[in-house]
């Protein structure tokens, strides 16, 4: 007689009045009912008819089937209360350092729930107006006043429908107009893109180095002298593959010079950079370790150093590559190429990819935003115009044009835009490659996406203050001074997030409690999905992560939006410089790796360090989730103002207001990116 465990793995068939269902069954929690439909259908054509047996089972089929997805779904509900339930009992919340923006949601929210408590207090009495048409003039009210409440609701419609109504409704108009203008870029960038790839243009370099006969490029026939710089500071995660990455490039060795510049200030760290500097070196490579005693300018300031140093004058072009970065070993000689016979030519920059863009849902919705990036406005604004924002890493600058655009400053937190501007202000062109690609990570954490985009939307605010008068006294063609100052940074850094920030979280709820101001339902639904579906074209396969990415960029513009106006005023906070996070994965197979709790140490060819350093296990700071309380002030705000919009019978705001609500609801508890335990 077999074990039970025979009898729990195979499949019996058993037939019920003329209808077969299999039962599967690996071991008593886990067995699953399906029916045979072909013999079914052989055995109702002979039969005729089915019997009650038949129905039954079939009907108990579908009800299993039907248990099964409600199971799944009740079990993805309690997971998700009960993680809600830890992060607020936990209590880490951010510090909201920034009051003013803060203060203002807080009290927007206060304003709302009392409004809607009013509001449900006259419907339920029938103080309401059942005019379905709200107009700006003031409305006739024939409402029987029968005690205070009454009246303070008369006088509260007049005062809305004569004083607060005209300048939301006005603010509404400025800033759909707004979002009408930023669609129409969109769109001309999408059609630009889809013209290249329908001419199938792309530049194209006069010649390969060592592509002639008899090319010797151990003599360095053909191959100019390139500088590689990688700036870190404390990248203990990733120093090593980036190290090995650059040091593999398939260049002849005599002709580049490779500069870690490291800015750490963990002397551990140092010394780990270091000795992989020297591994390095006891292979052949040519390869120097700098570290800065006196850290100032951050980033640019690090890059600035190692310009003066006094060898830098041997070299020609200078490649600069994020601690994170790991360059093919052709990069060199699919960019460098592009410089040969175009004098005019000062920055050939290279498209990211990146090794952990299925990792979470926050890096699926960043790889959207950066494949419409790269795809788009880089490649289109590359190919006609010659002049992109350099992405401050995977590019290569001829030295000469670094130099005469004055060198690396540190004004600013965005240096890689400043120095473009600046070359381009010169009279340099840029060329984008996007078929040259360079492996990085995405943030996997909310709390690190949200620094990085604090940065990358408050630095542009700086450089336009300092460029303006720059930019007018320039020498270049007026339609490029237009297109930098209206397109590049107006349109693209001030007004997305403006009137992202201030139509959806702050007109549309208004407007539930204001219905004489009107938001028509196609800014609310019709063109954001539209522009979202253009976004999402680069990245194809992100197709059903359409709906939360819409959401999701909403969501982000409150951090965009104060990071604008601290880039314009020069806030304190536009400032401040934190290094993103970065998990060390050197390929996608480190995922699989990392789930099996293994770490690959096959990052380089390097030989194996003999000396070594004796590194003490010391406590890591421990990583938990945390609460954002402007997330979450506009969460609550949105839920009440979608309540609200029942009132009105507003059945496409009450679902937008509804799932954008639910949406900074999920990333005030930081539920949409690394979750720690």
């Amino acid at each position: 007689m077999g074990g039970w465990s025979d009898w729990f793995a195979r499949d019996d068939t058993i037939r019920f009045g003329g209808t077969p269902v299999v039962i599967k069954m690996e071991n008593p929690n886990n067995w699953s009912i399906s029916e045979i439909s072909d013999i079914s259908q052989d055995d109702a054509r002979r039969k005729g008819k089915k019997n009650a047996k038949q129905i039954t089972w079939v009907l108990l089929l579908r009800a299993h089937r039907a248990a099964g997805c409600l199971a799944s779904l009740a079990s993805g509900s309690v997971g998700l209360i009960s993680a809600v339930r830890r992060r607020v009992s936990a209590g880490r919340a951010d510090s909201s350092r920034h009051h003013r923006l803060y203060t203002f949601i807080k009290f927007s929210l206060f304003l709302s729930i009392t409004l809607l408590c009013f509001e449900l207090y006259a419907y339920f009495k029938q103080y309401h107006l059942t005019i379905p048409d709200y107009t700006m003039a003031i409305p006739s009210f024939k409402v029987n006043v029968n005690d205070l409440f009454g009246s303070i609701y008369t006088g509260w419609m007049r005062i809305r429908g004569e004083y607060i109504a005209p300048p939301l409704q006005f603010l509404s108009d400025a800033c759909v107009v707004l979002f009408l203008i930023q669609s129409a870029d969109r769109l001309i960038l999408c059609l630009g893109c889809f013209w290249i790839k329908l001419r199938r243009m792309k530049p194209v370099p006069k010649v390969a180095f060592g592509s002639k006969e008899g090319s010797d490029p151990e003599a360095g026939e053909h191959f100019p002298m390139v500088l590689v710089q990688i700036p870190m500071c404390n990248e203990r995660e990733v120093y090593q593959q980036s190290i090995a990455a650059v040091c593999n490039l398939d260049w002849p060795r005599s002709n580049f010079l490779v500069q870690v510049l490291d800015d750490s200030d963990d002397p551990l760290t140092q010394k780990l950079i270091k000795a992989e500097v020297d591994k390095w070196q006891e292979s052949g490579a040519r390869i120097v370790y700098r570290h800065r005693e006196i850290r100032e300018g951050f980033k640019a300031g690090n890059l600035k150093s190692a310009m003066e140093c006094s060898y830098v004058k041997d070299y020609e072009f200078v490649a600069i590559f994020d601690a994170d970065f790991q360059p093919t070993p052709d990069f060199l000689k699919r960019t460098v190429p592009h410089f040969k016979d175009n004098e005019e030519l000062a920055l050939v920059q290279a498209r990211w990819t990146f090794v952990n863009k299925d990792e979470n849902l926050l890096t699926r919705l960043q790889y959207i935003n950066l494949c419409f990036h790269f795809e788009v406005e880089q490649q289109v604004n590359g190919i006609f115009i010659n002049f992109f924002g350099f992405n401050g890493t995977a590019g290569v600058w001829r030295i000469k044009a670094l130099e005469d655009s004055g060198g690396w400053m540190e004004r600013t937190t965005v240096e890689d835009m400043d120095i473009a501007v600046r070359a381009h202000l010169k009279g340099w062109k840029f060329i984008y490659l996007n078929d040259v690609e360079c492996q990085c990570e995405l943030p996997e954490s909310y709390e690190a996406y949200r620094k990085q985009q604090h940065r990358w939307h408050s630095g542009p605010m700086q450089l336009f203050r300092l460029c303006l008068p720059d930019i007018i006294r320039s020498k270049i063609a007026l339609w490029k001074k237009a297109n930098l100052i209206f397109l590049f940074f107006l349109l693209r850094k001030l007004i997305l997030p403006f009137y992202s920030f201030t139509l959806f979280c702050i007109i549309l709820p208004m407007t539930m409690f204001v219905p004489e101001a009107e938001l028509p339902a196609w800014v609310v639904c019709y063109v954001p999905a539209t522009m979202s579906l253009l976004n999402i074209l680069p990245a194809p396969r992100s197709f059903p992560f359409m709906i939360p990415y819409l959401l999701f960029e909403n969501t982000m513009s409150v951090t965009k939006f104060h990071a604008m106006v601290s880039g314009l005023f020069q806030l304190p906070s536009s400032f401040e410089w934190v290094v993103t996070k970065k998990s060390g994965r050197s390929s996608d197979g480190d995922l699989v790796n990392l789930m099996n709790g293994k770490k690959d140490d096959k990052v380089s060819n390097a030989p194996e360090n003999e000396k070594g350093i004796v590194i003490k296990k010391s406590k890591k700071k421990k990583k938990h989730n945390r609460m954002y309380r402007k997330e979450l002030m506009l969460a609550f705000l949105l839920l009440t103002a979608s309540v609200r919009s029942l009132l009105s019978a507003q059945g496409l705001h009450f679902y937008f207001l509804l799932f954008q609500g639910i949406s900074f609801l999920l990333v005030g508890l930081d539920l949409i990116g690394e979750q720690v335990d």
